[in-house]
């Protein structure tokens, strides 16, 4: 079906993925599985949004305060990256969708860093949506790389702006958000597109992100259809 263009869809959503392991927890199930099952959820949810009328989707999936949890558990989630590089990927070519990755790169091993460079050149052509995913990503970090940038770059202190720096960033390139969610019920960032989110509108909802879906979504992008920005004006 296609979308109602009377609604105002955001363009640009950003999803703050959170929840897994409280989901699993209340279900008596292994941390594991409720990073499996939201993994599982991303190509839904991103599917949904672009048939609702999103052009961008961009998620957090894994932030660079994520390395310090357990061992065992920062294995488990490099092996479904592995999984979405490997075989979801497919899934999302056929469907016309783009995807790309951001974050601190480096701090993944070459054959995974390989598999990011190669989706993003086989879907660069997509036009059916735009799935930026995020990995060893924080805002703050981000922001401190940008600048490393114009240093490395020589450009002057006076000629340091908000527009040099945003043109740095790692999604320079895209619009910033119009509208973020968050699941779970926290009500924060973590530092979640620091520079790009002053104006996005924000969602929180108390579901887990594994049983985030459609109509949940829906409920959002209805949400920020009845929102008047103004940006300060």
């Amino acid at each position: 079906m296609a979308p109602d263009n009377k609604k105002i869809v955001p363009r640009h959503i950003g999803i703050i993925m959170d929840g897994n392991r409280r989901w699993a927890r209340a279900r008596d199930l292994p941390t594991l599985e409720g990073h499996r099952r939201g993994y599982q959820n991303i190509k839904r949810i991103a599917l949904s949004a672009f048939k609702s009328g999103v052009e961008i989707l961009t998620v957090y999936a894994f932030s660079t305060e994520n390395w310090r949890r357990e061992k065992r558990e920062v294995e488990y989630l490099l092996k479904l990256f592995r999984l979405l590089v490997d075989r979801e990927a497919d899934l999302l070519m056929k469907k016309g969708v783009r995807i790309n990755f951001f974050g601190r790169r480096q701090d993944f091993d070459k054959s995974l860093q390989d598999g990011m460079k190669q989706i993003e050149r086989r879907t660069k052509g997509n036009r059916k949506g735009v799935l930026n995913i995020c990995l060893s990503y924080g805002g703050r970090d981000e922001i401190v790389r940008a600048v490393r940038k114009l240093a490395a770059k020589k450009v002057a202190p006076r000629d340091i702006t908000e527009e040099s720096i945003s043109a740095n960033l790692d999604l320079a390139a895209w619009p910033d958000p119009d509208l973020i969610i968050r699941t779970s019920g926290e009500q924060r960032l973590s530092g979640f597109l620091t520079w790009q989110s002053v104006y996005s509108e924000l969602y929180f909802t108390q579901k887990h992100w594994p049983e985030f879906d459609s109509g949940d979504l829906s409920q959002a992008l209805e949400s920020y259809g009845r929102r008047g920005r103004r940006y300060g004006k």
